[in-house]
Parts: C-alpha cells; structure tokens; sequence
C-alpha cells in the first residue's frame, strides 16, 4: 500500500515527482479531480494507485488520504482565483490530520517573498507580499506552518521559480518552443532582457523524494533555484541555434497585458506579477544543498533540446510515434 499521495498530481510537477518514486520501486497514490485526466498520466504504471477527491469537502480528503505518511500538496487554481489557495488547504490540513497524515510537503513560488530586497533571496528573506497572489500564498504557507508549530502535522514548503520543460504548457518558454519547431510567431511577456531562471521540470521530482525522506526537511522552508542565472531572450536564441529557425516573437509588456487583459482573465491577472517580469528575484539555494547533498540540475541548453523533442514528439500522428517507441 503506499504511503505517500499526491494532492493535484496531474499537472507537470506531479508528473515529475511520481516518476521519481516510481523509478525508486516505491508505490504511490495520486489523488486529482477527474479519473479520466489521472488514469491517462498514470494508468500505465503499476506502481501508481488512483484516487479522486473533492478538495472542497475534508471528509473527502480524509478519506483520500487514508494510510498515507507523506502528503505532497500541489493543488492548483484558476489564476483569477487565488483566495481559493488559503481555503483548500485549510480543508487539507484538516483531513489529512483527521486521516493520521505524519508529514506534509507544499510546492510552493517565490510569490510570498514580494519584491527583492536582496539577490540572491536566501529562505531568510522577509515575505512581504505587495499584490493579492502573494498575500494568498503567503497565508497558505502559513497555515501549514502554524499546523507544524502546533504540532499537528510536520510541515515543509519547497518554493520554486518559473518552470519550463517537455509538455510544460504553462510555461513562459511553451509558446518560443512551439514556433521554433512549428514556425509561426511567439507570444511572449516581457520583458525579455532581465535577468531570470528557470527550473527544469524533470529535475523537481528527486527533490521532492529526497525532501520526504528527510525528516530535519520538516519545519523550514525550502528554496529550489533554477539551472543558473539566463534571459528569455537567451533561451529563445538557444531554440534557434537547435532547430536552426529564426523564432519570430511578439513581446507584451505591462501596457500590453492590460489591454489583453479586458477580454482575457489570465493575461489581465499577470498584471500584477509582472514585477517579476522587471525587478529579477534569483533564489538561493545553498541551505536545501546542505541539507539533501547536491541536487542535480539540467543544463539550460540540454532542457532546451528535451523541450523542443518533445514539441516534434508531440504534433506526430500516432502510427509514426507508435513506430519511434517500438
């Protein structure tokens, strides 16, 4: 029986973090909203047992979390509704404490640091959220936290920056990929020339099992940096160099954003995280190496070429991909 779940396992992350236990032999549940969605990311893995919940209803996921040790919490929102983040996991404390849950990881952002004071950001930095996403952010951790301290379940945060890699189509690198293998124009938020990282999806699942594994992991909280300090701007250059294209891009500022954002949501919530976009905030992550040993991270240049694989991988018809597996 496993005794480690994944809360909203079916995005890229969770993904990430079941191959990891996976490729260690160990058992695992994954618990999402539709079967449909979790049978189609895990339904080929023996290792992987499937169950559905409603995060709204702790009944739910006391029953979802039954006779697991570790909960990793990756639950998602839409992006227009960030109140939600601080309500379910409210719910999820209490369901996973009423199911005997000993330990409980949240993969978190940099969002709740606010505005740099300092570069790199160590996990000592103050969080001290300036727009409603961070705020949201911020009282999730701190409920967690605050259920640590009280004793009632050990607690730990993971906080990532921006992410990219192989079907990662929340990415701010997804729509660069997509032209610089099917041509077309990119849409990119920018802008572009500012320093930035990004961590290479595939690389979060070790951390994630290693963290569990660790009991002094439980009552901090964690920073996982990217691959080194790059531009946008750089990686899409690096696309081209691999697929030989010249990406064409179309860049939206703030300006831009707020005009999209009259008919599109999610464009008109990036808006207040475009700070992000201006005043760098670079992670440190010096303490989670103490801790865990060293933790390996892609080369930008060698996450570029599994990313772009995966694009041509992805727009073949399925006799051809059929006829690459076998």
């Amino acid at each position: 029986m496993p005794t480690v779940a994944l809360f909203g396992a079916t995005g890229a992350l969770g993904q990430s973090i079941a191959a990891a236990f996976s490729g260690q032999g160990q058992a695992y549940r994954v618990v999402g909203r539709t079967q449909a969605r979790l049978r189609q990311a895990f339904g080929a893995d023996p290792l992987a047992e499937i169950v559905t919940w409603n995060p709204d209803s702790p009944a739910c996921v006391q029953a979802a979390a039954t006779g697991i040790e570790t909960l990793i919490y990756m639950v998602g929102v839409n992006y227009w509704q960030f109140e939600l983040h601080p309500e379910l996991m409210r719910k999820a404390l209490a369901g996973a404490i009423a199911a005997g849950v000993k330990n409980i990881i949240l993969i978190g952002t940099v969002y709740p640091y606010g505005m740099a004071r300092t570069q790199p950001v160590r996990e000592d930095h103050p969080r001290e959220p300036h727009t409603f996403k961070g705020r949201m952010r911020k009282a999730q951790e701190d409920l967690l936290m605050q259920a640590h301290a009280a004793g009632r379940i050990n607690a730990t945060v993971l906080r990532l920056p921006d992410f990219y890699g192989p079907g990662v189509e929340a990415s701010l690198l997804h729509r660069a990929a997509l032209a610089a293998v099917n041509g077309g124009r990119a849409d990119m938020v920018g802008p572009i020339d500012r320093p930035h990282e990004f961590v290479f999806v595939p690389d979060v699942g070790p951390v994630v099992a290693r963290l569990a594994d660790t009991p002094a992991a439980f009552g901090k909280i964690w920073n996982l940096a990217g691959a080194g300090v790059t531009t946008q701007r750089e990686l899409v250059a690096e696309m081209g160099r691999q697929t030989g294209a010249k990406v064409k891009l179309r860049v939206a500022g703030k300006a831009m954003l707020r005009l999209i954002g009259l008919f599109n949501p999610f464009m008109r919530e990036m808006v207040e995280m475009h700070y992000l976009m201006t005043d760098p905030l670079i992670m440190d992550d010096s303490a989670l190496q103490r801790l865990i040993g060293p933790v390996r991270k892609t080369p930008y240049a060698q996450g570029i070429r599994q990313t772009l694989d995966a694009v041509v991988l992805a727009r073949q018809p399925d006799s051809q991909v059929d006829a690459m597996r076998s």
